[in-house]
Order: structure tokens, then C-alpha cells, then sequence
């Protein structure tokens, strides 16, 4: 960028304050918090490249009119959660500012990560000007300490639905989700009371009902028991204020996303008896029998489904292949959760990311091991794999979330990986996985960690692949050639390897030992210098580092 575009920019970034809440905010009586300081830093050029393309389609022939329709409506209240991660991930003002930045390939990767920071290059920042990436996001005033949020007096601080900002005093405040969005917010909530009237289950219109009172109220607990309970609708949505990997200064408050669903019936069919197992698995976890104490809840929905839609922060940076919801402890508890296998996504991601990967850097020898079903397969008994373990420490510390705080996500993610793996190695010890070879799944799972380790040190997922590369790497069960420069798996060693990471894993978070999480984080949650060589050839090799999407409606043929 010239000099006098990097001056421009600079002024406007100021203008628009990157991470202003502006007049909204400032209705409630509180006031938005001050512009932040602008720092150079070193940049790197912009990666558009590294985004495969796909388009986003479905078998829409079975739908009625009515459906179609439903899913134009639900189509246009994502786009609006779209527009609120822009102002929780950015700030206001996005669009001009978009406008702002000359260079396409700057402007396009701007898009895809939702703000001036390389999502996959741990929020670096692109566009000269531009300081990092504050690690509390747009959620709290960027002048905040975390000293100053621990000693505020502010009941309910750690929520998920609220926003912190300081009111004319400079002190502290929380404006609730529900008052700082109010008016977009009640845009969604209209355009999914009118899909409503479009379903063709009543049970889905009742679900969409709840989540549209959800969203103008904060509270999503209701309908998440609802959705757990709807199970002939052909079409869903997932929308709302969810995960909360983007507020990386506390873990805590949750950003908005969206995904619009079409069931496919056959390989949900395949996917459904699955859930039975999760009480005996609990059972097998090879940990002290404090540490696997709650009953995971067996009405646990599997589905595959074709996604149509992503928006927010699903749509931001790596894209989401699977889903494990709700998050609410006390819902999985009693209910359990749905797990969602986005087909269509996942399988763009083993076609134009994993499958090149595997040329590259796995032992010729094993290469046959990769495969789709493994990929499928792996993923989803990691969504299954949240159920298990435990949701509340052993010692009183609250929920593990809660003692984890910004380590929370990284590792369940993390424990998610193994145990998914675990419970693959036990079923198919009983034979309830049928005639597979067991070295597909444990190949397509060392192939699958260098696809998220190349996500970056600021993405949960990537440092839970990185603490497990590493885990495995020490133990012997990943091995690496010198000679070709290619990994081959042990597969006499990962059961072995599996156990033990399994049992850390589950220990530092019944323990609530946020200590212990950093520490293993810390020495094992890095990329060595010789794995950043592997995966320069990957770079090299130019072989994409994640998806992007076209998407709509034009996409869908439903204009």
C-alpha cells in the first residue's frame, strides 16, 4: 500500500474506530470505549490464495414451495448475525471502510477474515496501519485490563450475552446483547416468525418461534431444549450468539453465526444408533472414576446434513465441517446434544485440502489409509466426543469452562480430538463399526492434524491439533522420515499415546487446573521449526489452507 493510502486508511480506521459501538451503545447510557491506538507493526501481504473455492448447493427437488421460501427467509436473518460479528469482530462501519482499501486482494481477504487480521496466521495484520488484533475483540472497551474487569464490581461479568463498556464515569458497565443489537435483532427475530408460518413441521415452527423470542431476550436456554427435541424437520437453522473462540481475552462471551441446513436423510439414517454408547464410553474413560462422575445424556441426535448458508462467525476464517450444540452444560446434561455433519463442506475440505496434503507429506506406504468415510467419520465421533468426561471440576472451581476461561475452548477441542479417537478404538473393539481397517481411521487422523495445524496458533482448533502433533510425536506413535521428509503412523503405539493424552486431558479439566493447561500449551502447543518447514512445502505445493464459500440463493437456483 503507498504511503499516502496507508495515511488514509489510518485516518479512517480512527474514524470509524475499530472498535466503536457507537450511538447504540451510548442510548443504553453508557459510552462507547475511546479509540484505540494505532501501532505500526510489520504486516504480511494479504492470502486471498489460500481459500479454495466451493459453491454451497443441495437436493432441493423434494422441498415444497413453502420450504423454498423458509429458506430464503432464513438466508436473510443470517445475513443480519452476519452483520453483527462484523460489529463484534471489527466494529462499525465495516462497508466503508471495506471501500477504503484499493487493492482487491487485500479487500478480499479483508472480507473473508472479517477485519484486517489473517485469522489463519494467528490475527497478523494485513493492511499497513493497522495495530494487533485486541484479544478481547469488540466485546470490551480496548483500554481495559484484565485487572481492571477481575476487580469491577459487575454481577453477571462473565456472561455470554453482554457487552462491556464504560458509561460517562469511565467505569465499567454491561449493555446485554438484546439492547445494543435491539433493532437488528428484532429484524431476525420477524424474518424466522415468518418461517415459521412456512414450516411444514410443527415442531420446527415451534423451535423457530423460541429462538426468534431468544434473540430479542438473551435467553437461548428454552429453545435449546426445544431444538433438542425436533427431529422431522427436513430444514434447520442454527442462529444466534454461540461459540466464543473469538473473545480470546476471557473465553467468555459468545459471538454471532449462522447456518442454514438441509437434512440428508440416507447418511443420517447410517449415523443414528451412535448415541447408545456414549454411557458405557463414559464408563471406559481411562480415568479415576471422579473425573467421568456425570452421565452423558443419551438422546444425543446424529445427522449429516448439506449446508446452504454459513454467516458470523462460522463463516469467519477456518470454516466449521461439524457441529456439537448447544453449549449450555446444564441442556447437554439433561438432553444431551444434536451433532451436525456438514457433508457437503467436509467433503470439499478432503478433495482440495486433505487428499493434496497427504501427497505431500505422508509415507507412500500409508497413503492408502486415507480416506473419506475416515475423515467422516473421525470428525463426527469428535463431535460425540464433547459429550464425554466431565462439565463441572471436581473441586468446586464451577463449570470447566469457567476455570479454563481463554484455555477452555482449546482444550475441549482438544479432549474432543482424543476421545473421538477413543471411542472409535473401543467400537471397533466390539465390532459395532463393521469390516474397516482401523489404520484408515488412525492415518486420516495424523493427515487431518497438518490440515488444522496450518489454522494458526490464535485458532482453538489449531492449538489443540498442536498439542497433539507434538504429544504423539514424543510418543513415538508419529513418526517422521528424514530422508523423504514424509510421517508415517505407529500404529502399534497410538493406543498408547491415546491413553495417556486422554488422561491429562481429562484430569487437567476436572481439576480445573488452568495452570496445568498453559503449561502444556505453552511447551506443547507450538510449531517447531522443522513442522513449519513440512508445512512451507505445503505452502509451496500451493495447496489451500482452508474453503471459502459462494453462497445464496442465486447459488441455490431459488432467485
Amino acid at each position: 500500500m503507498l504511503q499516502g493510502e496507508a495515511v488514509k486508511f489510518q485516518t479512517l480506521a480512527r474514524r470509524f474506530g475499530v472498535f466503536l459501538v457507537s450511538a447504540l451503545i451510548a442510548s443504553c447510557g453508557a459510552e462507547a470505549p475511546p479509540e484505540p491506538t494505532v501501532e505500526p507493526l510489520v504486516t504480511v501481504k494479504p492470502r486471498p490464495e489460500i481459500y479454495a473455492d466451493f459453491t454451497l448447493t443441495a437436493d432441493l427437488s423434494q422441498l415444497s414451495d413453502d420450504q423454498l421460501e423458509m429458506i430464503k427467509l432464513l438466508i436473510d436473518a443470517s445475513r443480519i448475525m452476519d452483520d453483527l460479528f462484523w460489529k463484534q469482530s471489527f466494529g462499525e462501519g465495516h462497508e466503508a471502510w471495506l471501500e477504503t482499501i484499493p487493492n482487491f486482494a487485500a479487500r478480499r481477504f479483508a472480507e473473508l477474515n472479517y477485519g484486517p487480521w489473517d485469522r489463519l496466521d494467528n490475527d497478523k495484520p494485513f493492511i499497513d496501519g493497522v495495530g494487533a488484533k485486541p484479544l478481547g475483540a469488540g466485546f470490551y472497551p480496548a483500554d481495559m485490563s484484565k485487572d481492571e474487569f477481575n476487580e469491577a464490581y459487575l454481577p453477571g461479568k462473565g456472561g455470554l450475552y453482554s457487552l462491556i463498556r464504560r458509561n460517562e464515569a469511565g467505569e465499567l458497565v454491561l449493555v446485554p446483547y438484546h439492547v445494543a443489537y435491539a433493532a437488528e435483532l428484532s429484524e431476525a427475530a420477524g424474518l424466522l416468525r415468518k418461517a415459521a408460518k412456512l414450516a411444514e413441521s410443527s415442531d420446527f415452527a415451534n423451535y423457530l418461534k423460541l429462538r426468534a423470542a431468544a434473540l430479542i431476550s438473551d435467553e437461548f436456554q428454552i429453545s435449546d431444549r426445544y431444538w433438542m427435541d425436533v427431529k422431522d424437520n427436513d430444514i434447520d437453522v442454527v442462529i444466534g450468539p454461540i461459540e466464543t473462540y473469538e473473545d480470546r481475552l476471557f473465553g467468555y462471551r459468545a459471538a454471532y453465526e449462522s447456518y442454514v441446513l438441509i437434512k440428508d436423510l440416507e447418511w443420517s439414517d447410517r449415523l443414528s444408533r451412535f448415541a447408545a454408547f456414549l454411557p458405557d464410553l463414559q464408563e471406559g474413560l481411562p480415568v479415576a472414576d471422579e473425573y467421568k462422575w456425570e452421565t452423558p445424556g443419551t438422546d444425543s441426535d446424529l445427522n449429516a446434513y448439506d449446508v446452504v448458508y454459513y454467516a458470523g462467525h462460522s463463516n469467519a476464517g477456518s470454516k466449521t465441517i461439524a457441529i456439537n450444540l448447544p453449549n449450555d452444560e446444564e441442556v447437554q446434561l439433561d438432553k444431551g446434544t444434536r451433532r451436525l455433519q456438514l457433508k457437503n463442506a467436509m467433503r470439499a475440505k478432503f478433495e482440495k485440502i486433505l487428499e493434496p496434503i497427504a501427497d505431500v507429506l505422508i509415507d507412500e506406504s500409508q497413503r492408502e489409509h486415507i480416506t473419506f468415510d475416515a475423515f467422516f467419520a473421525n470428525t463426527m465421533f469428535h463431535e460425540v466426543a464433547h459429550g464425554l468426561g466431565i462439565k463441572n471440576t471436581i473441586n468446586g472451581s464451577g463449570t470447566v469452562r469457567e476455570a479454563m476461561l481463554d484455555l477452555a475452548s482449546s482444550m475441549e477441542e482438544g479432549k474432543a480430538d482424543i476421545l473421538g479417537l477413543y471411542m472409535i478404538t473401543e467400537l471397533h473393539k466390539a465390532g459395532e463399526l463393521g469390516d474397516v481397517d482401523l489404520r484408515d481411521y488412525y492415518t486420516t487422523f495424523m493427515a487431518s492434524v497438518f490440515r488444522s495445524i496450518r489454522f494458526g496458533a490464535s485458532s482453538a482448533h489449531g492449538k489443540a491439533n498442536m498439542v497433539r502433533f507434538n504429544f504423539f510425536l514424543d510418543e513415538g506413535a508419529f513418526n517422521r522420515d528424514a530422508e523423504s521428509g514424509r510421517y508415517s503412523v505407529d500404529y502399534g503405539k497410538m493406543e498408547s499415546a491415546m491413553t495417556n493424552l486422554s488422561r491429562l486431558l481429562l484430569t487437567l479439566q476436572g481439576d480445573g487446573d488452568y495452570d496445568g493447561a498453559a503449561e502444556l500449551t505453552s511447551t506443547k502447543g507450538v510449531i517447531t521449526t522443522q513442522l513449519q518447514s513440512d508445512l512451507d512445502r505445503l505452502t509451496r505445493a500451493k495447496i489451500p489452507v482452508d474453503i471459502t464459500f459462494q453462497q445464496g440463493v442465486a447459488e441455490l437456483g431459488i432467485e
